[in-house]
């Protein structure tokens, strides 16, 4: 197969989709590989890099798009790719569909077979491609909210940790998955007060296990959601419901009964948020405020970590690339039961129930 990895064009996007020990993985399969020229030098790898692992480089993302049956990304096509995108191609990448109806309509209308990194799902439920970026985001979460509750950031002025004989950082958590696992873990090494809210009772006998003492677990409720974040000094908003909008759990009135300088994270910002109050930032241009409440809402947070994360992502996507490489899309998809529920858009119609639902739009299953 001809596989593609063009440059990411999303605002301070320096993650790739493949770093060379991946392209020197398809190619001893058997399997030829363009790399559009600069794609990895936002982490520090150069063109030359990718030629040696047996890479074909080439000038700009036309080319790299008109010659592959096979797209690698890391984010969603931006409308400015949507035209290079041709019937039958395979894009591999996170897509986020269910609060993006525009792309939807593109990859529907162009008939792209369109697997979604965030939707590929094991039997026991996990999300083995969504992981390593919901821990690289969980971890950034703290430290990010750390950094906007400094004064001069427009925050509190309180330090997570306190120091003796001063009061810590109230932090609370909601979704004690993976991301909010990992956002516990570095509010508890900071020294903060730490509340998770879940709703799943043996997700927070895990935590409860997994912390002791360190956090408060609390089943997530309305009222304990309210009585929690009202007195929050940073929440950290992680619920994930796979392929499908977040639930919007704080509403705009609690975030006015929040105190001034209080700041919110939404991982969850990429699937519509769980924040009310939330819309998609960039890097450029990360926060806002409403009601002197600080918003983080940035829907790619792990790109400002970009080598980290592309080493992540790429140790957990290389392995359905090759199926999908090997076998094809519909020869993988069939023997693959997890790799079969990547398969958002297919043949112009919406293959994932739940992206069809919270879109409005018909939903085809793929028979294989």
């Amino acid at each position: 197969m001809i596989i593609g990895v063009p440059k990411e064009i999303k605002n301070n996007e320096s993650r790739v989709g493949l770093v060379p020990s991946g392209v020197k993985a398809l190619r001893a399969h058997g399997h030829t590989v363009y790399v559009q020229a600069g794609a990895g030098l936002g982490i520090g790898l150069s063109d030359d890099d990718y030629r040696k692992a047996g890479a074909m480089v080439v000038e700009g993302p036309k080319e790299v798009f008109a010659k592959s049956e096979m797209i690698i990304k890391v984010k969603e096509p931006l409308p400015e790719e949507y035209n290079l995108l041709r019937e039958n191609q395979i894009l591999y990448t996170y897509l986020h569909l269910a609060p993006a109806p525009q792309l939807t309509k593109a990859l529907m209308e162009r008939k792209v077979a369109s697997v979604a990194y965030e939707t590929i799902q094991l039997a026991d439920g996990s999300l083995p491609l969504l992981t390593p970026m919901s821990e690289v985001a969980g971890r950034m979460a703290t430290q990010i909210g750390a950094h906007y509750l400094q004064k001069d950031n427009g925050g509190k002025g309180i330090l997570l940790g306190g120091v003796p004989g001063v009061e810590r950082a109230n932090v609370v958590i909601i979704g004690g998955g993976v991301a909010g696992t990992n956002a516990a873990k570095m509010a508890i090494g900071l020294g903060a007060k730490v509340c998770i809210l879940d709703v799943n009772a043996k997700r927070l006998e895990y935590l409860d296990h997994i912390f002791g003492t360190s956090v408060s677990t609390l089943h997530s409720n309305s009222d304990n959601i309210e009585n929690n974040v009202r007195g929050a000094d940073l929440v950290i908003g992680t619920v994930l419901v796979a392929g499908a909008k977040a639930p919007k759990l704080v509403s705009k009135e609690l975030i006015s009964e929040m105190g001034t300088g209080s700041v919110v994270v939404d991982v969850a910002v990429d699937q519509g948020g769980c924040i009310e109050t939330c819309k998609p930032t960039s890097h450029d241009n990360p926060t806002f405020t409403v009601d002197g409440v600080i918003h983080y809402c940035v829907a790619n947070m792990p790109g400002a970590v970009a080598r980290t994360s592309t080493y992540a992502l790429t140790n957990v996507t290389l392995h359905y690339a090759l199926k999908l490489a090997d076998l094809g899309l519909k020869g993988a998809i069939s023997k693959d039961p997890a790799l079969y529920k990547g398969l958002n858009v297919y043949n112009g119609k919406v293959a994932y129930l739940q992206v069809a639902k919270d879109l409005g739009l018909p939903y085809e299953e793929v028979r294989i």
